[in-house]
């Protein structure tokens, strides 16, 4: 006798199906066409959020080779038991000897963005997928200077500062950055320089730059990782002079496209005493504050939530430490320290631990930088990796995991 057959309606299969990694969701995309509704929105979306609640972090750590002096990342394992092993180095050809920044994580994406030419790409580690972004069309402005009363020679281009998020009214992913134009007078032999900001907005949308009107401040340091929240990005600023200084944030709405200033709280630290890093924490603009000084560093976490400045904690005295990193799964603070590695703090346990990484090796070993993200399946309309492009380099302590 025939058993009886019985099909689970789709919508619970798929709901079961969003569960799982964005690596065997992709498997099971290559062996039936019915798989096909893992390229819905509603679909992308749910296994996205399940990873937010599940705090599925991965975890690159930006390194540059001792050797080549080549940019490359370090994706390390996101179990703790584990001790934050490298399980994976991947390189990134594309950039040749450039050293790209790094912007994001958005919904699972990165943007690479070398300063130095227009060379910028969106990548989504998980499904591999690599976007080059065309370069930019924007016509740079003639300088006119007064007191040469002639009209300067462009001399040089450098992409400055930028921000990767998401316009949730045009579901389009935007790059903005801050573009530094220096000129001088061509016919002097030591000429002066003369310097003017542009700032570009690029739409994935219309895969096109186009440029907005550059506000009063501009950014003065990178953030911790993302600077991306809900919408809108972030960069600390400054005005006043030395021993005067006052902190202040440059916030860019993606959806506007508009620029802003808010206030730093003067009960985060003041300048010079103290270091002020933006950073995103459980999903908000966050400040972790220490002492200049760097003695027994202590670390105070302020985080923002509709407009109010809370202190969520504080790590006293920890000794030998440079600079904090960045946060990981379960609010782990990744530290590095004096002989350039790279510790994990245990909030919940107050243990500090060493991670076996060997980034006193590396090159620039103080440029080292976090960056997390969370799995995703949002297409980006690129391409999948080639070895032009990236290449991965499994590790012994790797798993066929990768």
């Amino acid at each position: 006798m025939q058993r009886p057959r019985f099909e689970l309606p789709e919508a619970l299969v798929m709901e079961i199906l969003s569960k799982l990694p964005v690596k065997s969701l992709t498997r099971f995309n290559c062996v039936c066409k019915y798989w096909c509704s893992f390229q819905t929105p509603h679909f992308i979306s749910n296994n996205y959020h399940n990873n937010l609640e599940n705090d599925n972090l991965n975890l690159l750590l930006s390194r540059r080779d001792g050797n080549t002096f080549q940019l490359y990342f370090s994706q390390l394992s996101n179990e703790k038991n584990q001790n934050y092993i490298v399980k994976q180095n991947i390189h990134l050809p594309f950039f040749k000897n450039d050293v790209p920044s790094v912007y994001g994580a958005c919904h699972g994406l990165l943007c690479l963005l070398d300063p130095s030419k227009d060379n910028a790409a969106i990548w989504n580690p998980s499904t591999r997928e690599f976007k080059i972004l065309p370069p930019s069309s924007i016509q740079r402005p003639p300088y006119f200077s007064p007191f040469e009363e002639t009209y300067l020679t462009l001399d040089d281009v450098y992409f400055d500062h930028a921000a990767f998020g998401f316009d949730s009214k045009t579901d389009d992913y935007k790059v903005i950055r801050f573009v530094l134009l220096t000129f001088v007078n061509s016919e002097e032999e030591y000429p002066h320089p003369h310097f003017m900001y542009q700032v570009e907005l690029y739409s994935l949308r219309s895969n096109s730059w186009k440029e907005i009107p550059s506000p009063d401040y501009k950014p003065t340091e990178t953030t911790l990782g993302n600077n991306y929240v809900d919408g809108i990005c972030y960069w600390k600023t400054e005005t006043g002079a030395y021993l005067d200084f006052r902190g202040l944030i440059l916030s860019f709405d993606m959806g506007n496209e508009k620029l802003s200033i808010l206030p730093i709280p003067e009960f985060v630290g003041s300048f010079p005493e103290y270091y002020v890093d933006l950073l995103v924490f459980n999903g908000s603009l966050g400040a972790i504050v220490y002492p200049s000084e760097r003695i027994d560093t202590s670390f105070d976490l302020w985080v923002t939530s509709e407009g109010l400045w809370t202190k969520q904690f504080n790590i006293k005295s920890i000794s030998g430490v440079v600079r904090p990193l960045g946060f990981g799964k379960n609010g782990d603070l990744f530290l590095r320290d004096t002989n350039d590695e790279v510790l994990r703090f245990d909030a919940s346990t107050q243990e500090l631990k060493e991670l076996e990484i060997n980034t006193y090796l590396d090159h620039l070993r103080f440029s080292i930088s976090l960056h997390a993200y969370l799995e995703s399946l949002v297409r980006i309309n690129g391409i999948q990796e080639i070895e032009k492009y990236v290449i991965r380099q499994p590790t012994k302590n790797a798993s066929n995991e990768y």
